[in-house]
């Protein structure tokens, strides 16, 4: 009750209808039974008489919410995830108590015979994350920041926490990373009936990411594609006329299915694809069958469903949603598609992308046309077909052998079936490793990469921006028209303004969609080699999917996601080429290749030629091809590696080895590719053969897979990003240190709090956008900035005139003198620059503080401002006066 009127009034209603009946009790648990459930009964009566929404968490956690904010004094914006009971290592003695897992902090408790334990650590402090075993404790987690270790133990399930500090952990670095806050999805799979609500909605959200992202990874799906379900089945296939056993995932947009044996089947069916979803009879040998029938007339049956209604309900329900949103699209672009359109719109289409067809007169060429704002003429194709020579032997045995590739796919269509359905398997894999002909290149690129999907459902969104990018320029579009020219400068292609004008437009497309990558080193050279075998809105689909999905975080400014794959490279070596790995660190040479290799997929150190079948299997097998790659290089270099004396010595070796790499199948003119190292009287490197190397590093590395990599990412992860984090701080102390009177430690613990602040209001909200506040774009001193309520904290914390009553009036007028450009927020140079003031400056230095604070306009006009700079010393002087007699 909020008054003594409400109290009685609640006081007298208990008395009137609980009170009374209590008497009949025998118990004080009976009693409590009965109380708990009548209060619980009018609880749930007025939430439905108000149409309050029931919570997702149980009572149970509830309880343990008030509690996680009671012990560690947390806001109620900090939002619990789950907690575990464990044991804490304090020195040599286990503490038992509980761990909670918050969005941003890990926080343990316990209380033992009188003595309490707490601990609080915000996941962006932690630098290293372990499941370590002992002899003692088969199962430990060790959880280190900069300062020191944490060591628990005692887990009922280690491996779900485990598992949901990692991901924590992820979300703190990624914020640390792009800013990106943590937002929770409201819109969570349906749960079944049946299905029992023991974790919290957070936990079940996280859980539900987790899942969803390794479906769309798998299956190389949109990011923005959540997983519904999954569950096991039989795929009837009918190449070798088997009931495959497997698992069905469905998701808003897609069917996907992967069998338990690895790589032995594995099919995506886009919705906007099906036609036709149906129950058929069960039998004895077919039991719970469910039919799924195609544009492109295929038709899949699965089987050994259990719970077929569900599921058929869930699909048609997406299905609804697909095809009412395809219907809006067209009629927004005022497109139509007839039935046959939608399956092969171009003869020599391998894809059902179902791209819409426009009434216009236009044709698709002079549509393109006018993408050009300069009048050069547009490409309409791949690159590659309008510079394709032929060597002067019209047919030879190379072309003869390009033309057996190419029946050997066809008959594969024939019997996996074609475009975005077809059954992808073993021999699939196969194909690709022998080398993709020139002619399905790109077609084959789209469909492995997954960009084929968002291509098809954002018909018109390159030309858009395309448009809106054209004649704007930014520091991304000068450092385009910097490497423009250096782009293949090999290739015919871009010799001329035609596949210059192509390149300049995807690129700076792809900087005006992503701006926090912008544009980086190394995308112009991957993205001609996309244009050369791709149309232009194709290469900038498959641009997308290389930067967003395949290669995540390589091209930010920071090359991110390049240094962690470094780091797992260096891991990789350690464990699989153990005689090389002392000697590659102590020459330092890992660091220096992996860049250059995992930043361009080897196309800057290999001969064109053969790099282009590193891309067609690394579109196909992802990242693993890479590190496979990577290793097999290294492995067949070890003798000469071992003799190096230095790190020049080392990289000429392997840019030889790697310069020696041929395709002996290439029906393409040669096109010269001298690696910069490689000196003109040393006799040439004896030929490798590109398929022999690359089956060579599956036999001997193909145990890799994509999911220890992901693990080993994370760790990595962790660890590069701190490190960046650390570079930061001290760059920014180097460069402010001389500016002030605050030593190299106290700037460094300044800069901790500052940036701690300013992550704290990123956490729980603050007054203003925490993206306008942080932008890793801007110099070091300018990236973390505060906002006023952020900067009255810290004014009381730390600045000396913060213990009057007119501490808040000082704090905003001290605010405004600091920023200078009038944005309401101040950066770190700016805050320090007021405090060391405040702190370190003489008495004239802080009279002229107080000063320029007081002369800046009033908000309250009543007060007058002092006339002169005298009067203003006058009027402290006799303000300060009394104090000093004390």
């Amino acid at each position: 009750g909020c008054s003594r009127k409400e109290i009685t009034e609640h006081w007298e209603w208990l008395e009137q209808n609980l009170l009374q009946t209590l008497s009949i009790f025998e118990n004080e648990n009976d009693i409590n039974t009965f109380v708990r459930g009548k209060i619980q009964g009018i609880i749930a009566e007025y939430n439905k008489i108000n149409g309050i929404k029931e919570d997702d968490d149980t009572e149970k956690f509830k309880e343990a919410i008030v509690k996680f904010h009671k012990l560690f004094g947390m806001p109620e914006e900090e939002k619990l995830v789950n907690y575990y009971s464990c044991s804490y290592w304090k020195g040599k003695v286990p503490r038992q108590g509980w761990v909670y897992l918050s969005i941003n902090h890990l926080c343990f408790y316990s209380f033992l015979m009188g003595r309490e334990a707490k601990l609080v650590i915000r996941w962006v402090d932690i630098t290293q994350l372990e499941k370590n075993a002992t002899l003692l404790f088969p199962d430990m987690i060790k959880v280190s920041t900069r300062s020191s270790e944490h060591f628990f133990s005692v887990f009922l399930n280690i491996s779900e926490t485990f598992k949901l500090m990692e991901q924590l952990a992820n979300i703190a670095m990624r914020q640390l990373l792009d800013n990106e806050g943590f937002e929770q999805d409201r819109s969570l799979p349906k749960l079944k009936k049946k299905s029992p609500k023991k974790v919290s909605a957070l936990k079940r959200d996280l859980d539900a990411r987790a899942k969803s992202e390794r479906y769309r990874a798998l299956f190389r799906l949109p990011k923005d594609e959540k997983l519904d379900g999954h569950t096991d089945c039989t795929l009837w296939t009918p190449f070798n006329k088997m009931h495959i056993l497997g698992q069905m995932f469905v998701s808003t947009n897609y069917i996907c299915f992967t069998s338990k044996e690895e790589n032995l089947c594995s099919l995506i069916i886009p919705l906007r694809e099906v036609t036709i979803v149906e129950k058929a009879d069960s039998s004895s040998v077919l039991p719970s069958p469910l039919s799924i029938s195609t544009k492109n007339r295929m038709t899949f049956l699965f089987a050994n469903l259990k719970d077929r209604d569900f599921l058929v309900q869930r699909i048609s329900d997406f299905l609804q949603q697909t095809t009412s949103r395809i219907y809006l699209e067209k009629n927004i672009s005022g497109s139509y598609i007839s039935s046959d359109d939608e399956v092969f719109t171009r003869s020599s289409s391998l894809i059902s992308a179902s791209p819409h067809k426009s009434l216009s007169s236009e044709s698709e060429g002079e549509r393109q046309f006018n993408l050009n704002d300069n009048g050069i003429p547009t490409a309409t194709q791949a690159l590659m077909t309008m510079y394709r020579r032929r060597s002067p032997e019209e047919f030879n045995p190379k072309l003869a052998k390009e033309f057996l590739k190419e029946q050997a796919w066809k008959i594969h269509f024939a019997e996996y079936g074609q475009g975005v359905c077809m059954y992808r398997t073993e021999k699939t894999r196969d194909l690709v490793l022998k080398g993709i002909p020139e002619s399905m290149r790109g077609e084959l690129w789209l469909l492995f990469s997954g960009a084929i999907n968002e291509m098809a459902t954002h018909p018109g969104y390159y030309e858009d921006l395309v448009e809106k990018s054209m004649g704007k320029y930014n520091l991304a579009t000068e450092e385009i028209e910097r490497d423009l020219h250096r782009s293949l400068p090999e290739h015919p292609a871009f010799q001329n303004e035609m596949g210059i004008a192509a390149l300049r437009r995807v690129l700076t497309a792809y900087a005006f969609r992503n701006p926090n990558i912008g544009y980086c080193q190394a995308m112009n050279i991957v993205t001609s080699v996309l244009l050369l075998y791709a149309k232009e809105e194709e290469a900038f689909w498959l641009l997308v999917a290389l930067c967003e999905r395949m290669l995540p975080d390589y091209y930010n400014t920071r090359v991110v996601g390049a240094l962690v794959d470094q780091g797992v490279f260096e891991e990789l070596a350690r464990d699989y080429v153990p005689q090389l790995y002392d000697c590659m660190q102590d020459l330092g040479v890992i660091s220096t290749i992996s860049l250059s290799w995992f930043l361009t997929l080897f196309l800057s150190v290999m001969p064109f030629e053969s790099a282009v079948v590193v891309v067609d299997c690394f579109f196909c097998e992802g990242i693993k091809v890479i590190f496979q790659l990577a290793l097999a290089v290294l492995d067949a270099n070890v003798d000469k590696l071992l003799n190096c004396k230095d790190d020049g010595e080392a990289m000429t070796v392997l840019g030889r080895y790697l310069d020696s790499v041929t395709n002996k199948d290439s029906t393409l003119p040669p096109i010269p590719h001298l690696h910069s190292l490689l000196s003109d009287d040393v006799e040439p490197y004896p030929e490798v053969d590109i398929f022999r190397l690359i089956r060579s590093s599956y036999e001997k590395f193909g145990s890799i897979r994509a999911d220890l990599i992901e693990q080993m990412r994370f760790k990595q992860r962790l660890k590069v990003i701190q490190t960046l984090e650390d570079t930061t701080k001290r760059n920014v102390v180097r460069t402010i240190v001389t500016e002030t009177s605050f030593t190299i430690d106290e700037l460094e613990e300044l800069y901790a709090l500052f940036k701690a602040e300013h992550l704290t209001s990123c956490y729980w909200g603050g007054n203003s956008n925490a993206i306008d506040r942080h932008d890793p774009s801007l110099p070091y001193l300018e990236q973390y900035r505060i906002d006023f309520e952020q900067f009255k904290g810290m004014f009381a914390l730390l600045f000396p005139w913060a213990c009057g009553t007119h501490s808040d009036v000082l704090a905003a007028r001290l605010f405004r003198l600091l920023d200078e450009n009038g944005d309401l927020l101040i950066n770190f140079r700016e805050f320090v620059s007021g405090l060391s003031a405040a702190c370190h400056g003489d008495l004239t230095e802080k009279l002229k503080l107080l000063y320029k604070m007081h002369v800046l306009p009033d908000p309250s006009p009543e007060q007058e401002e002092p006339d002169s700079a005298f009067e203003a010393t006058q009027y402290f002087f006799e303000d300060i006066t009394p104090e000093c007699t004390h």
